[in-house]
């Protein structure tokens, strides 16, 4: 084969992947993204009257009062390495006016509470509040230092309803 005869084959086949190419990329630019597979932090799960509610049922938010930089952060560590599922993290709303360490939910009389509630002592405060996220909201300020060695679980008085992480 001659020299011209291999050049134009040469640039035909350069040019075909050149197409090819072209059409692969033009596709997959305006393929549609793919969706978010949204997973839940946490799902409702029902415990009968008697039953064990544990740390590792249970979900808890932090969120920061306080002017400490990183107090949602070390706070959530704790409380997971205490056994509990983390759930969101960040800073409280503006008009939040925690000294020390509260405790929002719209059912004080949750035994899930009672149970998060152990792990920060004596003066902790419950307030009949919506939670910013998922489970249970911890509203920590500049005063809180450490968890206290609370329950390891509570036995529920009655039927009651809690937000615990998703089962498999």
């Amino acid at each position: 084969m001659e020299a011209r005869a291999r050049s134009i084959a040469t640039l035909g086949v350069l040019s075909l992947l050149l197409v090819i190419g072209g059409v692969w990329g033009w596709s997959a630019l305006t393929e549609p993204l793919p969706e978010e597979a949204s997973t839940a932090v946490c799902e409702d799960r029902e415990f009968g009257r008697g039953d064990r509610i544990t740390r590792r049922d249970v979900t808890v938010s932090v969120y920061n009062a306080g002017t400490r930089v990183g107090l949602a952060g070390l706070t959530m560590n704790l409380l997971t390495d205490a056994g509990f599922a983390a759930g969101s993290e960040g800073n409280a709303p503006d008009r939040a006016s925690v000294a020390r360490v509260q405790i929002w939910t719209e059912e004080p009389k949750n035994p899930a509470v009672d149970l998060v509630a152990s792990h920060f002592g004596q003066d902790v405060r419950v307030v009949r509040r919506s939670s910013p996220g998922a489970g249970i909201a911890v509203v920590v300020g500049d005063d809180f230092e450490s968890l206290t060695a609370g329950q390891r679980a509570v036995v529920a008085r009655q039927a009651t309803s809690v937000c615990g992480p998703p089962r498999a």
